[in-house]
């Protein structure tokens, strides 16, 4: 019989092992689109595009917001696909963008498409691709990578998607300084002391505002700022 802390030793591997594999199944997979195989069948003469999109989720029971600024007209009788590879050649036929966030597929014109640059400080690019995976985020369609410069990134793709990017860095960058915050908040602020040069007078100008004291007369100056305790 094997002792009772080699029977803890090697639970607690096999424990740590199915944690890890499930971290890893989060961080590989992104927000899925689940559609039937059978072919989608879908006449019609002539109709409106974004019509016909509401309708392609109306049949599908998935919620779909279609974007203003998606137009155009379909006519003529389209051939019977698998649900998603209609999706697909309705986008490339009409130039447009599709992003599922796990609630809602959104449809958006190609033009509308956003590239951002992000600052990460104090969060590292790992941290913040993983917490994308995580969230069902990422999509291997849209991009999430480094820019040049100190702790940039670039993203670009539709517009629910560069906005679920930048709100869960909002969210990782909130929850780092809130950790932080006792520390942050014992550190005495800088105060911002500014003088003003207009012509022959001057004007202090402390923490954004103007001092009480009247304007000075004085020499053509240039916008100087002072640190603490100066004047």
């Amino acid at each position: 019989m094997l002792a009772r802390s080699t029977i803890v030793h090697i639970l607690t591997r096999i424990f740590c092992a199915g944690v890890f594999v499930c971290i890893g199944i989060m961080r590989s997979s992104a927000a899925s689109l689940s559609l039937p195989s059978a072919p989608y069948s879908y006449t019609v003469l002539d109709q409106d595009l974004p019509a016909a999109l509401q309708e392609f989720g109306n049949n599908l029971n998935i919620r779909v917001n279609v974007s203003a600024e998606v137009k155009g007209r379909i006519r003529g009788r389209m051939p019977d696909l698998p649900p998603r590879e209609f999706l697909d050649r309705l986008t490339n036929l009409y130039n447009l963008q599709w992003y599922y966030d796990g609630l809602v597929l959104y449809i958006s014109a190609a033009h509308e498409a956003q590239s951002r640059l992000i600052v990460l400080n104090p969060i590292s690019f790992d941290a913040f691709t993983s917490a994308l995976d995580a969230l069902n985020i990422s999509d291997e369609r849209y991009i999430v990578k480094p820019a040049p410069g100190e702790g940039l990134i670039l993203a670009s793709g539709p517009p629910r998607f560069v906005a679920l990017v930048d709100q869960t860095l909002k969210g990782l960058v909130a929850e780092a300084q809130a950790r932080r915050g006792p520390v942050a908040a014992e550190r005495p602020q800088r105060e911002s002391v500014l003088m003003l040069f207009r012509g022959s007078s001057s004007t202090v100008l402390r923490d954004g505002r103007p001092e009480g004291s009247p304007e000075t007369p004085h020499h053509e100056g240039t916008l100087r700022e002072t640190g603490p305790g100066q004047k």
